[in-house]
């Protein structure tokens, strides 16, 4: 067996698939989007190759921008809002026992596993101004009005809250499997020296989770950045483009407008800002912490 994997033609043809997979699945469309994003290609016909002009109108792109903007927000509220609910809950997971611990960590997942397009239209009808649940549970308290959640004022922060809850499970197990792969004779030493549920969260936890925020704090900036089906499904970027976010506006451009060279172009910026921010994340914030 040995004689066998130090043969280079065993080696190479081992290595062969997996190597074509990549050039052909990956690399080759990146290198194609880089091309098509200097011409003015419409999805037929033929590409013209027209230099920078598909990025010199995008850095006058107002909706780009304001797709950019609805993208980082969620972005925030992901960091914020949904990863420090997420560990909390996976702390207290971790300290259930028996069925109940199988049971919640099931129910938190449950919307990850439920189809984009049930999600979208579900929300659709809990967002509805006429019969939908919302407004219904608000007359049940008393409230007389009637609250459009996907009005022009209300829209985005709706998406925000679909979204940040879809996300939700995700995050979580993420967060619960870190927290299983602590040491447990830790949380025992803990214990003994008299620590309190709350000391050794912020001593222990937290501290031992760090890599794990790390690739789950990433994570989630580039799944805002990416964000779009949902979105399409629920509000398609409107009223307007209060809810546009850089993926859907991406495939607008390039898939109903038929401007394909500048929805690739799109796709070019979107790649090298991902990149930043991964490597600003990586090698900037977090490794300051370290320090």
């Amino acid at each position: 067996m040995r004689k066998m994997y130090s043969n280079k033609l065993v080696i190479f043809s081992l290595v062969l698939p997996g190597l074509l997979v990549f050039l052909f699945a990956i690399l080759a469309p990146i290198c194609l989007s880089v091309y098509y994003g200097f011409t003015d290609y419409s999805g037929m016909g033929k590409a013209t190759w027209i230099g920078f002009e598909n990025y010199k109108t995008l850095a006058h792109d107002t909706k780009f921008f304001t797709s950019l903007k609805n993208s980082f927000l969620l972005a925030v509220g992901f960091i914020c809002i949904q990863h420090p609910i997420a560990i909390i809950v996976a702390a207290i997971l971790d300290k259930l026992q028996g069925k109940a611990e199988g049971f919640f960590r099931c129910v938190y997942f449950i919307p990850n596993v439920i189809s984009v397009a049930i999600i979208a239209y579900l929300w659709k009808f809990i967002y509805n101004p006429d019969f939908g649940l919302l407004n219904n549970v608000l007359k049940a308290f008393g409230y007389q009005g009637q609250i459009n959640w996907l009005s022009a004022d209300n829209a985005i922060w709706a998406v925000l809250i679909v979204l940040i809850w879809h996300g939700f499970g995700w995050g979580m197990l993420i967060y619960y499997t870190g927290i299983k792969n602590i040491d447990p004779v830790l949380y025992e030493a803990a214990a003994i020296d008299g620590s309190d549920s709350k000391t050794t969260f912020l001593r222990i936890t937290l501290p031992l989770m760090k890599p794990v925020i790390q690739v789950n704090v990433t994570m989630a900036i580039i799944s805002a950045l990416k964000q779009m089906e949902t979105v399409y499904l629920l509000t398609n970027g409107g009223p307007g483009d209060r809810t546009q976010f850089a993926a859907n506006y991406l495939y607008q451009q390039a898939f109903k407008a038929f401007k394909y060279g500048y929805g690739n172009a799109i796709g070019v910026v979107f790649i090298i800002i991902c990149l930043v921010v991964t490597v600003l994340l990586n090698n900037v914030i977090f490794r300051q912490e370290e320090v």
